[in-house]
């Protein structure tokens, strides 16, 4: 009898974290290719998170499937066959992007003060 396993809350809220990225990059316009895996790393690199490149695209492919993001293809400079990947909002991509933001932003206000409170009653 096989068990379906379900994501733990912390690789759920990780997961939040980097659709939460990849909506900024997005909006910055640096979002392509084969650079997302290396920009989300070099965001994280400071606070010892480094991303692998499955739960990375796992983000990405709920935010395509939620409507938020779509892909779209173009040549390469200077090459014939060579495509890149760019993501780019929907068109109600952005309206949706920007309630994820706020709804995150919510339940991250709500652990850093959990995080507070576990540090002061714990060590200070």
């Amino acid at each position: 009898m096989g068990d379906k396993r379900t994501p733990s809350g912390f690789l759920l809220k990780q997961r939040a974290f980097l659709k939460l990225y990849l909506i900024t990059l997005t909006e910055q316009e640096r979002l392509y290719g084969l650079k997302i895996l290396d920009l989300l790393r070099q965001e994280f690199k400071p606070f010892g998170y480094r991303p692998n490149h499955s739960e990375v695209y796992k983000a990405l492919h709920d935010l395509i499937e939620d409507g938020i993001l779509k892909q779209v293809k173009t040549k390469k400079e200077g090459m014939k066959y060579q495509e890149v990947v760019y993501y780019r909002f929907t068109e109600e991509g952005y309206k949706k992007a920007q309630l994820y933001k706020k709804q995150l932003k919510a339940e991250l206000d709500r652990c850093e003060a959990l995080i507070r409170k576990a540090i002061k009653d714990n060590f200070g």
